[in-house]
């Protein structure tokens, strides 16, 4: 339930409705088994420490009542929130039924019915021609499939990855990862990926694409043509830096004249996450390879999808393979969510909300001019960077937030910037409720 005091939003539960959970309470856990079995590399459940047992729609729910509105959506799986009603009858139904719930890669109705669903719905009416390969179960597996394939069409081995990004922390994906501390888990060198900077962010003002035409097109630049070059049109792990539709134009265009294979990685910010189905049709742009993960499913079950052009099919069978390709209850909660894109407007409510959230966003600029906002659709981020570089005024601000009932996930460089990722059909009520406990603790934490 959403309440409001004086100039303090929170959200309460059944059991304590006459004020907000106390910090200490909201910060400490219940059970020590996570502690004493789970391993150490667990983290969201660091910055959030409760035990969760239920959600609905916009909502978790943890094991002692305690409501929190939910700004995280399972990192961008969520997009339609948590146990949609109409999802979720599908899923029952297709158990009850005893259907196949593991199929390797043979043929099966359930997948079927996706493949229909996806080239009726997603791709025929943008004049896009892929195939789909369904790799193993996240987005990671996506990128390999995506890298792997570019390598072996071109018969060249270095790929071009931009300053920021994020996609993947298995070894082929994470030599296209930027960020260092990821990097330096692998244990090995991260081998044949060249960096460039970003359009957007901290190293906005570096003219990146005439700097990568020189490079291509000088014999003496020390740099091999890439296989191909993979970039995200909104880094969001990398602080919600949007790519101008001009600077995706001009990349296609490089990889156009250079035979380089063009990879948009989609795994967060695709399935309607900023308002069209795909964030590169902003741009009008087509990529030769599309990776597909997270919000695919509708309802957060494990699937990824790397899309390919048709002449860039040149697999051979089982060249590329997983034991859990293709999750039959996945293909049956993403036929059913393709379907709620087109009924429930997905679209067109995201472009209300999106309105919404910068218009709140920017009062956190009013409190404070340093705050920097950043974000397009429903993929946002108010980045203190400029106040405190080392991320803990961010660190103070989520922690002040999860203690009112809102969960808000820090990303970017050293966490500086505050995440907003609601579920794409939030209701108007929640997602203002939400932003004006973000808001109301930005002000606590800068007036402390």
């Amino acid at each position: 339930m959403i309440h409001r005091t004086g100039e303090r939003t929170y959200v309460t539960n059944s059991i304590d409705e006459a004020a907000p959970p106390d910090v200490k309470r909201a910060l400490s856990t219940s059970s020590d088994i996570f502690n004493e079995r789970e391993s150490s590399v667990r983290s969201y459940c660091r910055s959030f420490p409760a035990t969760f047992a239920s959600a609905k729609g916009a909502y978790l729910t943890d094991a002692e009542g305690r409501s929190y509105i939910d700004f995280l959506a399972g990192a961008g799986a969520l997009n339609y929130g948590h146990n949609h009603d109409t999802i979720k009858a599908a899923l029952i139904a297709y158990v009850a039924g005893d259907g196949l719930t593991h199929g390797l890669d043979l043929h099966t109705v359930a997948k079927q019915h996706f493949l229909e669903t996806f080239d009726r719905l997603i791709l025929k009416p943008r004049g896009l021609d892929y195939k789909v390969q369904f790799t193993g179960p996240t987005g990671t597996n996506a990128v390999e499939a995506a890298l792997k394939i570019a390598r072996n069409v071109t018969g060249r081995t270095g790929i071009f990855s931009f300053m920021g990004g994020y996609h993947g922390d298995s070894l082929g994906s994470l030599s296209a990862t930027a960020n260092r501390a990821h990097r330096e888990a692998a244990g090995v060198p991260l081998h044949d990926v060249t960096f460039l900077p970003f359009p957007s962010g901290v190293m906005s003002e570096i003219d990146t694409l005439t700097y990568l035409r020189s490079v291509l097109l000088d014999t003496h630049s020390g740099i091999e043509l890439p296989a191909g070059i993979i970039v995200e049109t909104i880094q969001a792990e990398g602080g919600i830096n949007v790519a101008p539709i001009a600077w995706l134009r001009e990349l296609r265009t490089i990889c156009d004249d250079h035979g380089i294979i063009l990879i948009i990685d989609e795994i967060q910010t695709g399935c309607g996450r900023t308002g069209p189905f795909f964030s590169f049709e902003r741009a009008g742009i087509v990529p030769d390879v599309v990776t597909v993960s997270k919000s695919i499913s509708g309802y957060g079950l494990p699937m990824s999808l790397t899309l390919l052009k048709p002449e860039l099919d040149t697999w051979q069978p089982g060249e590329h393979t997983g034991t859990f390709r293709g999750n039959q209850l996945a293909f049956v909660a993403a036929t059913v969510a393709m379907e709620l894109f087109e009924t429930e407007e997905i679209s067109e409510r995201v472009a209300k909300h999106e309105r919404t959230i910068e218009t709140s966003l920017e009062r956190l600029n009013a409190i404070d001019k340093r705050i920097e906002i950043r974000g397009i659709g429903m993929l946002w981020g108010a980045d203190t960077a400029a106040i405190d570089p080392n991320g803990e005024l961010a660190r103070e601000i989520s922690q002040r937030c999860f203690a009112d009932g809102l969960i808000v996930e820090r990303v970017g460089r050293n966490d500086t910037v505050l995440k907003v990722l609601p579920p794409l059909n939030i209701d108007e009520a929640t997602l203002q409720a939400g932003l004006a406990i973000l808001t109301d603790a930005t002000r606590a934490c800068l007036n402390r």
